[in-house]
């Protein structure tokens, strides 16, 4: 017959952030979860514009007065990160899901290059934005 103590056994403990070196792997997989919040932010925007446009002229220029400020383009240059980071990572994913980057030195690369390939992206969709007059 199986005995148990009266007595209630310690939890096992499980790895926390503190415990965890940080390395570029785990900085992306914390930045994707961010960045998929950040895009729900950015649907709210995106929605916020479409019913400013449906209100009439003075809403839309209001709320399009709004995100051209300073802060207005801070937001829209952080979801424009977010959404390259998070197609680059979703392609990493993918490529996962076929089986291929598991080995720790394609990991890094893959992610180095999420990193890479967000930052690049939306600095060239900004930059030809200024170019054509619509910042």
């Amino acid at each position: 017959m199986i005995e148990s103590s009266p007595a209630a056994r310690p939890r096992p403990l499980s790895p926390h952030l503190q415990i965890w070196r940080w390395h570029i792997t785990l900085a992306a997989s914390i930045l994707h979860r961010a960045t998929g919040v950040a895009l729900y932010v950015g649907l709210l925007t995106l929605a916020g514009w479409a019913l400013a446009l449906a209100s009439g002229r003075g809403a839309y220029l209001a709320y399009a007065g709004l995100l051209a400020s300073i802060p207005g383009r801070v937001v829209l240059f952080g979801l424009t990160v977010s959404l390259f980071f998070h197609m680059a990572n979703g392609v990493r994913h993918l490529a996962w899901d076929s089986g291929k980057g598991f080995s720790p030195a394609s990991a890094n690369a893959t992610a180095l290059a999420a990193f890479g390939f967000a930052g690049g992206a939306a600095l060239a969709v900004w930059v030809i934005l200024a170019l054509n007059g619509a910042l």
